[in-house]
């Protein structure tokens, strides 16, 4: 412990806390209140939270002397029990905080009360809940009060020694909640033993159990002025207890929630228990056994005669001596007793006039010094509260596993401590012994103790470490040769530990300094291992394409993040080391270009294959065109060349004949070069191909010479394809036709049968006379003369189809005179009434505004006029204007100027208008009729009311645009209320 810090420390709290009730007699304390016993019976209690006190009378109505012989406070301060003794016997009052009198429990009248023991976990300011009693004749007692009651609701009786009659000293109670209800736990000392307690349900259930089973005591025999049970109370919860017994002070550590077997009993709740004896308190001396005592966190505080001793419960050492500044007339007794706030973390002194404060300063300060002496190493550091600390916790470890030459565990220690010792003083350690492996521990261990913002430590620290490995590695293989073949053997522990710090540590490790280190020393496999961690994937797959593996090559190209570059690069040589697997990995791989690979596709071409053997190369380009649609000419080219070095050309027509085109707009209907498509097929020989290209570049008459050379079917097929040039097809034909009459090797009377019958597979395109220069001249007309008459009879028939189609075009001529004549005499009967569709005045009445109507000829008195089939008439003029009005700008730009053109035609009179149009009328009009008649055209050929103009009209709107500015004008405007003018009127 430091001398200059003092860890406890006595201040007089009060001097003559009596008040003149006597002396004091017993002192307990609870949450900043104490309460004092007097004497005189009087109890006397200082709140300090309020700074109020206050004094309770208990000896009113008592004869004689009366003193207060104990008085309990619990943890809160509202609840308080006091027993006072006098010639009358012994009574026990309960009082509340609240209360100003004390109410008598007179169930426990003329017992002596000596210990109280609180519910803790559920006790509350209301309520005591559940209270247990001791007394000194031996008995347990059970008592409940609510503040509300104004008086107790039980007292029960729980209960009594029968074997060994010992008074109750002290009782301290904790209380577990569990799954089937409440736990209890009850520990009370007598004189020369301590007893344990537990149950579940009511207390009363639990203490009655006991009369049925032994209870559980721990017995030191021994003198002592006043046996105490004392516990440790850390969050409100009892952590560990202490009795002052008559053998030392025996304690230990509390665990409520441990599960207790049944060997043990149900009350061995107990851990870790220990004696401190007496004689280590005295120095040599005589050994004084205290007279009180109090428990702290890591010390006892105990009372020998006028002085306290603090001593730490760890180490069972004395640590302190605390002295009390007594009045004259307090000396000659001392001071009484102990006493302890758990809630407050106070403890208190007194003797018969004063109260004396003691207060803890960080007591756990040291701790860790003191379990570094007693080599509890894990507990020394959960007590250290700075880094210098915990190095000198790790450097006592470390240097005892380095004296024991524990190395790895001491390495482990070393790359703990960060100040104490150097990086440089701890590796040189390592070094000056040879231990390799020790300080590639320690650096390792030294790597994951660093921050992440010593990256520059962390990559060089990581780097020498890596060498190490290394070179461990090189020297394991130089002992065992046989090593790298057993498995289980330390090299192959080895690699694998190297192997995932490579993996660890890549990000810190610099990659050029790795990789130069691995190469010097020949590890190629570690070397290729790092270059996948570092995404390195070239290097990869060229390491695994050496030693032959294309698959591992390619489960390392399909990784997400492998550029899609290196599986061209690597492709000529994968699939040459293994196609199958290669090809299959291009079918799985998205977004591959087959152009790309055309190089790697070719070199595995040129190679021989055996006829039985799959073709790699045409799987993947069918898979590229058929299942991917590529539209790549190389691609596709590729694949016809191939099919086309193949014996069977099955494939390469089906290939020919396919449209990868279709569906596409204006798309094409193959993606092949035919130009190179027919070079090829030529050169190849594969004549039936070229037929087929020939004929899909419209070079018909080279399809049909070519295939006459294979095959007449073919040649006959081509031939009919042609279907829109008549004259083509029958020029293909007369090949086919030439080339099976020069054919025909048998009799000449049958080769002209053949003849014949091939005319008839024409469907009527060759006759007899087309084919007839083909045949010598030396043939008989006579094997003709059956095809010549069938040749004659059709065209009789084709002549007489022609007169019959002139008598009809004669016959509808003069049907089309007669109409036209009918047109001219046609009429309409006007009533006289009739009036104008737009005008509304009457047709036949002459109108000034009417009488000459500018390009036409007025008829008597009545001015020209228009009639249509479905009744309604206009007048010349105001049909033009509704006409105009109606139509578009450049239909009105029409009809206006053909007017203006008959206007200035006007000095010329029709010579008769009512006459009849002759055939010969018609064809001699004069140009003003011819003007008129395309003002007729443009505003008479429909009604303007039933016709397409009147339709069209719907879709217009009410208001025209160019009307908008009148429809503004018609605008009702509100006026504002600043340009209102007021009227006054008088009255």
């Amino acid at each position: 412990m430091d001398p200059g810090r003092q860890v406890f420390t006595v201040d007089l709290l009060e001097r003559y806390a009596a008040k003149g009730r006597g002396i004091i007699t017993c002192m307990a304390a609870g949450n900043d209140v104490i309460l004092l016993g007097t004497s005189k019976g009087w109890i006397i209690r200082h709140d300090f939270g309020v700074g109020d006190s206050y004094e309770i009378d208990l000896s009113v109505g008592r004869p004689g002397e009366q003193s207060v012989h104990r008085v309990f406070v619990d943890p809160g301060g509202s609840h308080c029990i006091a027993v006072v003794v006098g010639s009358g016997g012994a009574d026990t009052f309960y009082t509340h905080a609240k209360w100003t009198k004390p109410r008598v429990l007179s169930k426990l009248k003329g017992l002596v009360v000596n210990a109280v023991a609180w519910n803790r976990q559920q006790i509350t300011e209301v309520s005591t809940k559940e209270v247990v009693l001791g007394t000194d004749n031996g008995q347990l007692h059970e008592i409940a009060v609510d503040e509300k009651d104004k008086k107790e609701k039980y007292i029960k009786f729980l209960f009594e020694f029968t074997e060994l009659p010992e008074a109750f000293m002290d009782l301290q109670m904790e209380t577990t909640a569990i799954i089937n209800g409440t736990r209890y736990y009850v520990m009370a000392v007598t004189p020369t033993r301590l007893y344990s307690f537990t149950g579940i349900g009511s207390l009363e259930a639990v203490f009655a159990s006991y009369l049925e089973r032994a209870v559980h005591f721990m017995e030191l025999p021994g003198e002592i002025p006043n046996s105490e049970l004392h516990f440790y109370i850390k969050q409100r919860r009892a952590v560990h207890f202490a009795w002052l017994s008559g053998a030392g002070i025996y304690h230990g550590g509390l665990n409520f929630g441990a599960q207790h077997s049944s060997t043990n009993g149900d009350e061995n709740f107990v851990e870790n228990k220990a004696l401190l004896d007496y004689s280590k308190l005295s120095e040599g001396a005589e050994a004084v056994k205290p007279s009180s005592m109090a428990v702290s966190e890591f010390h006892f505080l105990l009372l020998i005669g006028n002085r306290v001793k603090v001593v730490n419960r760890i180490c069972e050492q004395i640590i302190e001596e605390l002295q009390f500044d007594q009045t004259s007339e307090s000396i000659s007794r001392g001071i009484i007793g102990l006493c302890s706030d758990a809630t407050a973390g106070l403890f208190y002194a007194y003797d018969q006039n004063s109260v004396f404060q003691v207060s803890v300063n960080d007591e756990g300060r040291d701790m860790w010094k003191v379990y570094l002496d007693m080599k509890e190493y894990a507990a020394a550091l959960a007590n250290c509260r700075d880094p210098l600390q915990r190095d000198q916790v790790y450097l006592l470890q470390a240097e005892a596993a380095f004296a024991s030459k524990d190395y790895p565990r001491a390495a482990s220690f070393f790359a703990k401590i960060n100040y104490i010792l150097s990086f440089e003083e701890i590796t040189l350690k390592f070094i000056s012994i040879s231990e390799q492996d020790a300080l590639r521990t320690f650096l390792l261990r030294k790597v994951d103790n660093l921050a992440k913002d010593d990256k520059c430590q962390i990559t060089m620290i990581s780097t020498w470490a890596s060498e190490l490995y290394l070179d461990k590695i090189n020297r394991l293989l130089l002992e065992d040769d046989t090593a790298v073949d057993n498995r289980s053997s330390e090299y192959q522990s080895i690699i694998k530990e190297f192997r995932a710090f490579l993996s660890d540590c890549k990000d810190v490790l610099d990659e050029a300094t790795t990789m130069r280190l691995l190469e010097s020393y020949g590890r190629v496999e570690e070397l290729v291992y790092f270059a996948g961690l570092k995404e390195q994937y070239e290097i990869v797959v060229h390491y695994y394409i050496q030693q032959g593996e294309a698959k591992k090559a390619l489960e390392v190209l399909q990784r997400p993040a492998v550029p899609i570059d290196l599986q061209y690069k690597f492709a000529p040589d994968l699939i040459m080391l293994d196609a199958y697997e290669t090809v299959e990995s291009w079918m799985a791989t998205k977004n591959l270009n087959p152009r790309k690979l055309i190089p790697a596709m070719m070199r595995y071409s040129s190679e021989p294959h055996a006829k039985n053997e799959t073709h790699e190369v045409i799987k993947y380009l069918e898979y590229c065109v058929h299942r991917l649609h590529n539209e790549d000419p190389g691609v596709h080219n590729l694949l016809l060349s191939l099919y086309a070095k193949k014996e069977d050309d099955s494939a390469l027509l089906r290939f020919l004949q396919c449209k990868f085109g279709k569906g596409q707009e204006n798309g094409p209907e193959f993606f092949y070069d035919p130009k190179y498509a027919l070079r090829l097929c030529l050169k190849e020989k594969r004549m039936r191909a070229c037929v087929h290209i020939y004929s899909m570049m419209s070079m018909h008459e080279e399809a049909v010479a070519l295939a006459l050379q294979v095959d007449l079917e073919l040649a006959m097929a081509e031939a009919e394809k042609v279907e829109d040039d008549q004259d083509l097809r029958k020029k293909l034909w007369l090949m086919v036709a030439k080339h099976v009459i020069k054919q025909e090797k048998g009799a000449k009377r049958e080769n002209i049968r053949k003849a014949i019958a091939f005319l008839k597979e024409t469907d009527g395109l060759l006759k007899i006379e087309d084919i007839l220069p083909f045949f010598p001249d030396f043939a008989l007309i006579d094997d003709f003369k059956e095809a010549i008459c069938s040749s004659l009879e059709d065209y009789n028939k084709q002549i007489e189809e022609l007169k019959q189609e002139m008598n009809d075009a004669t016959h509808g001529a003069d049907n089309i005179r007669n109409d036209i004549s009918a047109l001219a005499q046609r009429y309409a009967v006007i009533d006289r009434d009739e009036e104008c569709g737009v005008c509304r005045r009457k047709i036949l009445t002459v109108g000034r505004e009417h009488q000459m109507a500018r390009g036409y000829i007025s008829i008597g008195p009545m001015a020209p006029f228009y009639v249509f089939p479905c009744g309604h008439a206009f007048h010349a003029q105001c049909l033009i204007a509704q006409v105009t009005r109606c139509t578009n700008e450049a239909q009105a730009e029409y009809i206006l100027d053909l007017q203006k053109q008959l206007t200035l035609l006007g000095g010329e009179a029709r010579n008769d208008s009512n006459s009849t149009l002759t055939e010969e009328s018609i064809t001699s009009m004069t140009p003003a009729d011819k003007l008129r008649s395309q003002l007729d055209d443009a505003i008479a050929s429909e009604c303007p009311f039933c016709g397409d103009l009147m339709i069209r009209e719907i879709s217009l709107p009410f208001v025209l645009p160019e009307e908008a500015l009148q429809v503004t004008s018609w605008e009702i405007k509100p006026h504002t209320l600043g340009n209102q003018r007021t009227l006054s009127l008088p009255l």
